[in-house]
Formats: C-alpha cells, structure tokens, sequence
C-alpha cells in the first residue's frame, strides 16, 4: 500500500502551493458560539479558489510534476469539486488537463471545468465507464492520473488547510472536518497529531453515507453503498490509505442527519454570513449536536470543506459567484 505522508512532505507541500492557493480566514461567529456552547473556529476553504480545498492537494501533485511529466498533462475522472480544481491548477502551470465526466454531471460544474481550460470527454454514469474512459484518455496521450484522495500528494496538499488553522488558533482542544474519500480528514489527522499531540480529531458523515463510521466501529473497511444524502461531496468510499490513516488517528465519526446539516448551513449563511455547501455544514452540525462529544466551553476548529452551492441548494460553478 502507499504510504502517507510525512509531516515535512506536508511543509514541503505547503511551500510549493502557497504561490497559488488562498490562506484562507478563521472566522468566529458569537452567535454561533454561543448556540453550541463552544468556541468555534471555522476554517473557510468555502472561499479558497475553486471554491473548495480540493484545489490544495490538485494544486501540489500538478506543482510537484516534473517537466517532462507536466509536457504529457493530467488526467482524472470527476463530476465535482475535483474536477474544478485539477482543470484550475493545471491553468495555474499552463499544462492541458482531461477530465472525465459522466454524462450525469451538472451543466453548470462541466461548463466551470471547460471555463478553466480543460478538455471535458463524456462518459456513462458508472464507475466502470470512467475508468476504462480515463484510462483510454491516459493511453493515448501519457497525462498522469491525478485521483482525487487516494494520492499521498493530494493528503499533504489538503492537511495544509489544518496546518493554517493551528498556526493561527492557540489551544485548540480539537478539530472536527467531513469525511467523504477521506482525504481531507487523513490530511487533517496527520498534520493535527504532529504540530499538536493529543489534539482531538472527530470525523462526521451524513446517516446516509457513514461508511466511515461504520468501518470504524467494526475495525474493518466498509464500502459506501447506495448513499442517500444531500451531502454530495461526501458520497465517496475510503481508500486503503485513506483508511489505514483515519483507523489510527480519529477519535471517533459523528453522525448527522440531513435535517441537521441543513438547519446548520442556514445558520452559517444566516448568522455568520458564510456560504458554505452541506458536506461543509455537517461539521457545524456536529458541534450543535448534543451528541457533540467536546465540552461545553472547548476551543473546536471546523473546516468548512467547500461553499459551491446555490440558493435553491444546488452545486454551482465558482464562476457563477466570481473567479475565486
């Protein structure tokens, strides 16, 4: 199995995309605070480029290409926040970029994805028909695969969004960010049990895709099957690395449900005046829950994973809100 990355990959990471990412805000909110009881320190990767993390880690494996490997370009399959940010980075360093979409993909995230400059090839909406399309698209022009949480690279480049939020707040008593893939939540383990030993690290999943807790309880990788959620960033099983990080770091995965999630990311618009998607607003709606496993009174970072939605609830294109 891969090995994941080091804490001086994860530096090494963050020096590279600094040039092109956004150091995104903490923001607090004492309405919000005081609802949960708790201090809540939100890091908005709701306002990072591409409007999600997911341009951190794309942005360092493209950075980290050689010359000769970027002359070939990148390629992934995605129908989400992926897609955006690989086609964004890749701009970034003037190298083409395929990305693979099933035919069931909104028209708004597939005209973003051609906005940024990529080559959007269509496929059926199975997993086999984007992979066997990607790996066709890899043969016949040698672009490496980028995935889009099962890379070491994409791990150090998302943990660079906790590595911020513990410069920036002293004292944290923990951290709570979304589990889909895993990538974000592996990134943020790995960079909050080396700057902060002890910190606690809670994973949340929506009721309707918690294969993560699942696998957690039982000490065993459970794939996702069949997810029912408004939660559609997080519809992604684990990988072997993704897992193998998170058994051994996490504390615990709470659940919410889609009730739940929506009734925090109105909060978030309402009272914080933060637009953040629903896979974001499950880590708000852990911390109001009174299954919330901190204290009252802890110092709790949340990673707001991403804001691309829109106001009848539907994922949008950053272009449709500004060139973020």
């Amino acid at each position: 199995m891969t090995q994941a990355p080091s804490m001086d990959d994860i530096r090494v990471a963050h020096d590279r995309i600094r040039p092109f990412i956004h150091r995104t805000p903490v923001m607090t909110c004492a309405t919000l605070d005081a609802m949960s009881g708790r201090r809540l320190f939100f890091k908005c990767e709701n306002l990072q480029r591409v409007g999600a993390f997911k341009f951190r880690g794309a942005s360092n494996v493209v950075q980290s290409l050689s010359d000769d490997e970027a002359s070939r370009g990148v390629c992934t399959h995605s129908s989400g926040n992926h897609a955006q940010a690989l086609a964004r980075a890749a701009r970034e360093r003037g190298i083409s970029a395929w990305i693979v979409m099933p035919t069931s993909a909104p028209a708004v995230k597939r005209d973003a994805v051609i906005g940024y400059g990529a080559t959007v090839i269509d496929c059926e909406p199975t997993l086999q028909a984007r992979e066997s399309t990607a790996a066709k698209v890899m043969g016949d022009t040698g672009a490496a695969f980028v995935h889009p949480y099962d890379d070491p690279r994409i791990i150090a480049g998302q943990a660079t969004a906790a590595v911020e939020l513990i410069d920036e707040v002293d004292d944290l008593d923990g951290i709570i960010a979304p589990i889909g893939g895993g990538g974000l939540m592996s990134g943020t383990c790995l960079a909050g049990a080396a700057m902060q030993p002890g910190i606690r690290l809670i994973g949340v999943e929506p009721t309707g895709a918690d294969d993560a807790a699942r696998s957690l309880e039982s000490g065993v990788l459970v794939p996702q099957e069949s997810p029912n959620t408004v939660c559609d960033g997080l519809l992604t099983s684990l990988s072997d690395l993704t897992w193998s990080i998170l058994k051994t770091h996490l504390e615990t995965i709470q659940r919410v449900t889609d009730k739940q999630v929506l009734v925090a990311m109105h909060l978030l618009w309402e009272r914080a005046k933060c637009v953040a998607e629903p896979s974001a607003a499950t880590v708000l709606a852990a911390a109001l829950s009174s299954d919330c496993p901190f204290p009252q009174g802890s110092r709790i970072g949340l990673i707001l994973s991403g804001g691309n939605v829109s106001g009848s609830g539907g994922s949008i294109s950053p272009a449709r809100r500004g060139d973020v």
